[in-house]
């Protein structure tokens, strides 16, 4: 075991101390400038904000492809994939039903009810808008909340109280408008101090090795051909890397279990490589960079920037960033055209910001559980507030595994932390004004799954005496790409600038470290340090 001296340990710790303030500059001077509001919120006109005003109506029902969205939030506020069938009622309800005949949404404007069935697991997320404002969100077998918009200090702020399995617990929001679009994103209720996110965020002298004792628990052995935790760390980036994704894929299977015994995985399973894992682990770190910039605003009493805490600053700020999924989000595979999904556990990349007026980024799918899941290297449309959620969801367990992180260091091999690192976390400052939890919040939500059940009845009978066909509307398929000269030659040790020179820009591009793929019509090119290694 290292020992130090007590002169040389004041010597790291002080070098801890000006590394991680040097990150908190960095992240803030990298921030975004705050984006203009719109004129006004969707729900100050006092219209309830999940109903949509539409033009007069004659009676019974108009199937249709939707014009404009039909929710505030939610698939319904997107339109769906090109071959679903959207049946619309006299009074602004709506179903929108899959190839297979199955529902994939629910519209109910005099419930304020959006309804989603997973294409995946086959759960059911129910969204309620009420007239106060505050938000309902219901699954079964997942935490449920209940939201509260509240101000502190002039700052807008929404508190979630989380419910599940008895036993409640808050998270904190800050609203934010992007790209005309109302978002939440994750606001840290605690922080630590600047020794602390040094610690976390530099790699440790030496590996170590850790055992997670995830044998006797199902989900390990459900997933085990798509996850194996690392036997050894070399920083704790990579430690929370696979703490984030443990915790997800034990969420991901509880959730598919609370409808019975979840079927195995298929032969298709892309496993979670050490590229990929990598790449989450570099998120982390600058996720870590932001909530050390975070904690200094808070000793200063200052309010988190969500301009700077968000996705708006991840699509503008020219990086590749990697996102893990936190939830099942049902997406459009572009190259398809077909609805697959993505869940817990799963890592997708953006390498390019969305258009100014975009509701949806393009990412690429890096790892998949197979089956009914997005296939790995499809690129898939993801709505932009899905997006923000998988967002919160990495800081969310990033901070459960900071927590565990102080907890246990120095023990189960972890190194032992410096001093500067084992102060306490601080509360943030906002959450002092945040409004006391309700009464019977569990039940609450419950009941809301009740009325679900009713809402989906009344809207299927509904539809279902109107015509008794709606032809699917089919958009056609972007134009293919102009193919390659056939006189170009393209051949190994040749840089990026050559290949660009001489095919353009490709279709897309996949960066795994100093690995990078170039894929074109019809070919697909691999690059390692800038230089042509494989054509395919």
């Amino acid at each position: 075991m290292l020992h130090l001296s007590p002169l040389r340990l004041r010597c790291c710790t002080i070098a801890l101390l000006a590394l991680s303030s040097g990150l908190a500059l960095q992240a803030q001077k990298k921030a975004s400038k705050p984006a203009p509001k719109p004129a006004a919120h969707p729900a100050a006109s006092g219209a309830h904000p999940a109903t949509v005003a539409h033009g007069p109506t004659t009676g019974g029902v108009h199937p249709t492809t939707a014009s404009h969205p039909l929710a505030a939030r939610g698939p319904m506020s997107h339109p769906g994939p090109a071959r679903d069938r959207e049946v619309r009622t006299a009074n602004g309800g709506a179903v929108r039903m899959r190839p297979n005949g199955r529902p994939a949404d629910f519209h109910d404007p005099g419930r304020g009810m959006d309804i989603h069935h997973n294409l995946a697991g086959g759960g059911r997320r129910i969204s309620v808008e009420r007239a106060d404002h505050s938000r309902l969100v219901y699954e079964r077998g997942r935490a449920g909340y209940i939201a509260h918009p509240y101000s502190f200090h002039g700052h807008e702020f929404a508190r979630r109280v989380y419910y599940f399995h008895g036993r409640a617990y808050n998270r904190f929001y800050n609203p934010y408008f992007f790209h005309g679009v109302h978002f939440e994103v994750y606001a840290p209720y605690r922080f630590y101090s600047v020794g602390f996110y040094g610690w976390a965020y530099h790699p440790w002298l030496r590996p170590v090795p850790y055992a997670w004792g995830f044998g006797v628990n199902p989900w390990y052995g459900y997933y085990g051909g798509y996850f194996t935790p690392y036997p050894v760390y070399a920083s704790p980036a990579l430690w929370l890397t696979d703490y984030m994704i443990s915790q997800s894929l034990e969420a991901n299977y509880e959730a598919a279990a609370a409808a019975g015994p979840p079927p195995p995985l298929g032969a298709d399973v892309s496993p979670l490589s050490p590229d990929v894992k990598q790449m989450v682990a570099d998120e982390v770190q600058r996720q870590l960079a932001l909530e050390n910039s975070e904690a200094q605003l808070n000793m200063q009493g200052q309010a988190p920037d969500p301009n700077s805490s968000s996705i708006a600053r991840q699509l503008s700020d020219g990086q590749v960033h990697s996102f893990v999924a936190g939830a099942e989000v049902d997406v459009v595979d572009t190259t398809t055209g077909q609805e697959c999904a993505v869940t817990d556990g799963d890592v997708l990349q953006l390498t390019t910001p969305p258009a100014a007026d975009a509701s949806e980024a393009m990412l690429t799918v890096m790892s998949s559980k197979g089956g009914n899941e997005c296939r790995k290297m499809a690129v898939v449309n993801v709505p932009l507030e899905d997006l923000q959620e998988m967002q919160n969801h990495m800081r969310e367990t990033l901070d459960q595994g900071l927590a565990d992180l102080q907890t246990k260091q120095g023990k189960g091999g972890l190194p032992t932390a410096p001093p500067s690192a084992m102060a306490a976390p601080v509360d943030a400052a906002f959450t002092q004004g945040a409004p006391a939890p309700e009464p019977g919040g569990e039940q609450e939500l419950l009941a809301e799954s009740k009325q679900a059940d009713q809402s989906e009845q009344e809207l299927t009978s509904a539809t279902a005496s109107g015509p008794s066909a709606a032809a699917a509307t089919d958009t056609p398929p972007p134009p293919a790409p102009a193919a390659p000269p056939a006189s170009i030659n393209i051949t190994p040790g040749q840089s990026i600038a050559d290949v660009k020179a001489a095919l353009g820009e490709p279709t897309r591009i996949v960066n795994l470290g100093t690995k990078s793929i170039y894929v074109y019509k019809d070919m697909k090119i691999t690059f390692i340090s800038g230089k042509v290694s494989d054509i395919q």
